[in-house]
């Protein structure tokens, strides 16, 4: 008879830990399921590539080019025959965007540049016709 007791005490322990076992492992599933997405992504560059595994897009913290100078933030939008064609980037020197022609172009382009207290905009065609725009000086 106490042989019985024991071992129905023994199986409503085991019942029991088996429904706390359950419970504690569906909890972080169910928390997981909640967060498809996370909420933070940190790297030090990114690239997005096309169906053909070509950087299309870029992202990146660059060195100080120059001793003294400051690092850059660089985002880079590509064409599909690997020319970049857009570029933002900012520093604690300079910030500016610049769009670039078509590939086989080499100097038509737009920059629209802020460095120190100074803006410009250098508007540029493949004939070498150039123009820079600047606040007027009062």
């Amino acid at each position: 008879m106490e042989t019985r007791r024991l071992l129905a005490a023994l199986t409503l322990a085991n019942l029991a830990l088996l429904a706390l076992n359950l419970v504690l492992t569906a909890r972080p599933a169910a928390a997981r399921a909640a967060q498809d997405v996370a909420p933070v992504v940190r790297a030090r560059a990114l690239e997005i590539v096309d169906a053909q595994g070509r950087v299309r897009a870029s992202l990146g913290v660059l060195p100080p080019s120059a001793p003294g100078s400051a690092e850059t933030v660089l985002l880079r939008l590509i064409t599909e025959r690997g020319r970049p064609s857009v570029k933002i980037g900012a520093s604690e020197e300079t910030a500016g965007l610049s769009f670039a022609g078509p590939t086989g172009t080499r100097d038509t382009y737009v920059i629209l540049q802020a460095k120190g207290t100074a803006t410009s905009l250098k508007l540029r065609n493949e004939d070498g016709r150039e123009q820079v725009v600047r606040p007027e000086t009062r």
